[in-house]
C-alpha cells in the first residue's frame, strides 16, 4: 500500500508487534515508544516527556483494559498526548478470538485512527454536561444507550466508553450538549425521535 502521509508525533504503542504493524502501514521513518506491558516503567518517562517536548505524541493502544491502563499512565504524564483509537472490532485478530491489537488493525483502520486524533482540553473551565442531559439524549437509562453511546463515541473518537467514561471523555474534549444533539440527528433513529 503506498501511502504519503506519515504521523510527525511520536506515537506510544504497547510492544514490538504494534511498532511492526506501523512500519508496515507508514514506513521506516514512522517514530513509536513501546511500553512493553502495562505498567510503563520509571525509564520510559524521560523518554516520553522529552518526545511529548520535541514532536508532540500520540497514544495508540489496545482496545482493551491493558490498554486503557496505559493511556491513563501517559496521559498523567503528558496531559496534553493526543488519543488515537481503534474500535475493538478493528483490532481483533482474525484468527484468536479474545485477542485485541493495533498489530491486528488494517492499515486503513490505522491510518484513520491516527488522523482523527482527539485532543485533551489541558487550559479553561468546561462545564461537565449533567446526568439528567444524558439521560434526556438517550445515552444513558435508554434500551438503546449502549448503541448510542458507540455512536457519539465514533463520531467523536472517544474509544470504547461506558456511561461513566463517557461523561468524563465528553467533559475532557470540551464537546457539548450542541456538539452531541448536532450528531445524534446521524443517529439510525434519529427521525422516530421527537
Amino acid at each position: 500500500m503506498e501511502n504519503k502521509w506519515l504521523p510527525e508525533e511520536v506515537i506510544i504503542v504497547e510492544g514490538r508487534d504494534d511498532t511492526k504493524r506501523l512500519i508496515e502501514t507508514f514506513g521506516p521513518n514512522v517514530k513509536t515508544i513501546e511500553t512493553n506491558g502495562s505498567a510503563v516503567s520509571r525509564s520510559l518517562v524521560p523518554q516520553i516527556q522529552k518526545a511529548a517536548e520535541q514532536f508532540g505524541i500520540i497514544i495508540f493502544t489496545d482496545p482493551d483494559f491493558q490498554g486503557e491502563r496505559i493511556r491513563r499512565i501517559v496521559t498523567e504524564m503528558v496531559p496534553s498526548a493526543k488519543q488515537a483509537y481503534l474500535r475493538p472490532e478493528e483490532a481483533k485478530n482474525q484468527h484468536k478470538k479474545a485477542s485485541l491489537g493495533v498489530e491486528h488493525a488494517s492499515q486503513e483502520s490505522i491510518i484513520k485512527a491516527l488522523k482523527n486524533v482527539a485532543t485533551p482540553a489541558v487550559s479553561g473551565k468546561f462545564e461537565e454536561i449533567p446526568q439528567s442531559t444524558l439521560i434526556k439524549l438517550k445515552l444513558v437509562g435508554h434500551p438503546e444507550a449502549k448503541e448510542r453511546r458507540a455512536f457519539i463515541a465514533q463520531k467523536f473518537q472517544l474509544g470504547h466508553v461506558n456511561a461513566k467514561q463517557l461523561k468524563k471523555k465528553l467533559s475532557l474534549y470540551k464537546i457539548s450538549e450542541t456538539d452531541i444533539i448536532e450528531q445524534l440527528k446521524n443517529w439510525k433513529g434519529a427521525s422516530n425521535e421527537s
